[in-house]
C-alpha cells in the first residue's frame, strides 16, 4: 500500500454546510445544570466565608471589620492551599464559575501559573508567573479606581 492510498478523502463543503455540520456535531451546553452547580459551589464557598467570619467574631472576639478581613484572608489561603494540593481544579471543573468568581478563584489564578513554572526556579518561575493571570486584573482595577476617584469623587 502506498502513502497516497492512506490519505483521507477530500471533502468539499461550503461555509454554510460546514457551519450546519459543526452545529450538529458540537455538544449542546447544559446551561441550567451549569448555572445550578455554579450557584451551589459559589454559595458553599461564600457560606464558608460567613461561617469563618462568625467564628472570628463570636469565639475570637474580633470586630466585624477585622473578622471580615480575616475571613477573606483565610479563604484566599484555603484557595491557594487547595490549588497547590490539586483539589481546587476539581472544584472548578464541577462548579464552573461558582469556583472561579469568589476570592478563592483569585487565589487559584495566582497560584496555578506559579506552580506550573516552579521548575524554572523561584525568581523567574514562581515569581515571574505569579501575576500572569491576576496581574492585569489588579492593574485595571487599580487604574479604574484612580480614574473614578479623580473624576467622579472630586
Amino acid at each position: 500500500m502506498s502513502a497516497a492510498n492512506l490519505r483521507p478523502p477530500t471533502i468539499n463543503l461550503t461555509r454554510e454546510e460546514y457551519k450546519e455540520l459543526a452545529q450538529k456535531i458540537s455538544p449542546k451546553p447544559k446551561v441550567i445544570k451549569n448555572a445550578v452547580l455554579a450557584f451551589i459551589v459559589g454559595g458553599l464557598i461564600c457560606s464558608l466565608g460567613q461561617i469563618l467570619i462568625n467564628i472570628y467574631i463570636n469565639y475570637l472576639g474580633m470586630s466585624k471589620v477585622s473578622a471580615q478581613t480575616a475571613g477573606t484572608a483565610t479563604l484566599i489561603l484555603l484557595g491557594a492551599l487547595l490549588t497547590g494540593l490539586g483539589v481546587y481544579d476539581n472544584i472548578v471543573k464541577f462548579g464552573g464559575a461558582g469556583g472561579i468568581v469568589p476570592v478563592t478563584g483569585f487565589a487559584n489564578s495566582m497560584v496555578s501559573p506559579a506552580l506550573e513554572f516552579k521548575r524554572e526556579g523561584y525568581v523567574f518561575g514562581v515569581g515571574g508567573k505569579l501575576f500572569t493571570v491576576a496581574g492585569p486584573i489588579l492593574v485595571y482595577g487599580i487604574a479604574s479606581s484612580i480614574i473614578v476617584g479623580i473624576f467622579i469623587c472630586s
